[in-house]
């Protein structure tokens, strides 16, 4: 496995071997083995709290190597180390609060009808969990991540199959892991990491591989869901795929802000060379002098924005090819073109238009309601209400969606507003109101998932839940005291926030 760099497309070193399936085997056992360690939710918490600390103390030595490997710029990634660690640390709160095991007791009843028995609920960690690293966000899609962070915090080990476009930072961060395990008195193997296109399918096949966490492209996720789908014994897979994450701007929104909305699109847009997951990659502005002018905007501020890497030449001569091929559709125009920079390996940014009723027949112009990966919108132009209803009407699933209305619109509470987010809420698992995509807050009410292709679950990989992605609920009936796990005993020894017979408790 070579190191890379994204801006001279050269190798900087070679890291480590592929993994064979015996290594795959070794690692998931070593997981498997060390699974039992992971028990005590005190020892989680101080685990996750000097993983934290073991990343903070090796920024110097990562974030180099980070923005050596994906060209994200050191500023970006030291802002997602600060995010890492604060979300391993936020996991080890959720720990010590407990909320999270839904620890329920129903005590037995016998003049109930039916008579009741005695039932108690915990939740259990399902054992060894496999998660896929993403390209775009090295540290906190990867192998320091939400989906490994939320894993070890429910009790599952986790073996992190690397992304290939950043072999060292993985490296360098399941190093600090590591020793953050062995200062806790926890076995070293609760995290692993292999390396290599193999390694990936021999770990979702693995036996003793009970979940397994994707961020990636549709292609490779679906492939990898179909897999685990497959299994003699199928196992859950929570993947990010792919989203397209429409806006819609109002005509009383382009019409009262048409500058700033056209300004904050472009900054969004072109974020992280327009690599983030939740990039606005589809617009709907009304025709007409408001829409008119927010595209003017949108186009000054996209033609001098800088060009940019992206974080491999694959991922580059897949977005020069799908760039244009959208633009080569009939009908469809490129106010600024997006494309190759002006510098080696570079992309510039642009944006697309189309009439918004191509989009609703089918056809070729089904391409535009694909992700596009890199810095690049399509603006689609509706004549009214119906017609942009017409196109939500075909869009597949979405991390997010946005509406952008007028002042007189957010305070209608059945206007146009209220409508529009009424459309939008079956698309996407988060919805946006006068603000863009891009941005994904670490905090328990958030959520990062929504329907297919977005994700392939309805669970969320960012925010305090994210962990009952990796947990299974087991009751006990008519069990003696001495028999149930502390978390379901009467007297409630542990301070559990619980629900006892229908009241809460702690």
């Amino acid at each position: 496995m070579w190191s890379v760099d994204p801006r001279t497309g050269n190798r900087r070193e070679q890291v480590t071997e592929e993994a064979t399936a015996a290594d795959v085997d070794a690692a998931v056992q070593a997981a498997h083995r060390a699974g039992d360690s992971l028990a005590d939710r005190a020892g989680r918490a101080a685990f996750l709290r000097a993983a934290s600390a073991e990343l903070l103390d090796a920024q110097g030595e990562i974030v180099p190597v980070a923005d050596a490997e994906t060209a994200l710029g050191t500023a970006r990634l030291d802002g997602e180390m600060a995010r890492t660690a604060a979300q391993l640390r936020a996991f080890a709160d959720e720990l010590d609060d407990g909320a999270y095991l839904g620890a329920t007791v129903d005590h037995a009843d016998p003049q109930r009808i039916p008579p009741l028995p005695d039932l108690r609920r915990v939740k259990m960690p399902l054992g060894v969990v496999a998660v896929y690293a993403a390209s775009n966000f090295p540290l906190a899609f990867s192998v320091p991540g939400g989906d490994t962070a939320s894993a070890l915090a429910a009790g599952c080990p986790v073996v992190v199959k690397a992304h290939p476009d950043h072999p060292a930072t993985s490296q360098l961060c399941a190093a600090a892991l590591r020793r953050a395990a062995a200062s806790v008195g926890l076995p070293a193997e609760v995290l692993t990491v292999v390396h290599g296109f193999d390694a990936g399918i021999a770990l979702v096949e693995h036996p003793l591989v009970a979940a397994a966490g994707f961020t990636g492209s549709v292609r490779g996720g679906r492939a990898l869901f179909d897999a685990a789908a497959a299994r003699p014994r199928p196992i859950p897979f929570h993947g990010e795929l792919g989203s397209l994450n429409p806006v819609v701007v109002t005509e009383q929104a382009a019409d009262e802000r048409p500058d700033e909305i056209g300004a904050g699109l472009a900054g969004s847009v072109t974020q992280g060379t327009g690599q983030f997951c939740v990039k606005p990659g589809l617009v709907l502005v009304p025709e007409g002098a408001a829409g008119d002018g927010l595209l003017a905007s949108l186009g000054e501020a996209l033609a001098a924005a800088p060009a940019g890497p992206l974080l491999d030449a694959r991922m580059r001569e897949a977005f020069l090819a799908g760039v244009r091929r959208r633009a080569g559709l009939e009908g469809v125009e490129a106010p600024v073109a997006a494309g190759e920079g002006a510098a080696e390996n570079t992309v510039a940014a642009g944006f697309l238009t189309v009439p918004a009723r191509r989009l609703a027949e089918p056809g070729p112009h089904e391409l535009l309601l694909e992700e596009c990966f890199g810095p690049v919108t399509v603006v689609a132009r509706y004549r009214d209400a119906e017609e942009a209803g017409a196109v939500l009407a075909v869009l597949p699933g979405n991390l997010t969606a946005t509406v952008h209305v007028g002042a007189e619109e957010a305070g209608e509470e059945k206007g146009r507003g209220a409508e529009l987010l009424a459309r939008l809420a079956p698309l996407a698992g988060r919805l946006v109101v006068d603000g863009w995509p891009t941005g994904v807050a670490v905090a328990p009410a958030q959520h990062h998932g929504g329907p297919y292709p977005a994700t392939t679950s309805t669970s969320t990989s960012v925010g305090a839940t994210a962990i009952e992605r990796w947990l299974r609920p087991v009751a006990y009936q008519n069990t003696p005291e001495p028999l149930l796990p502390p978390e379901l005993r009467d007297g409630n020894p542990l301070g559990l926030p619980r629900r006892v017979d229908g009241r809460r408790e702690g």
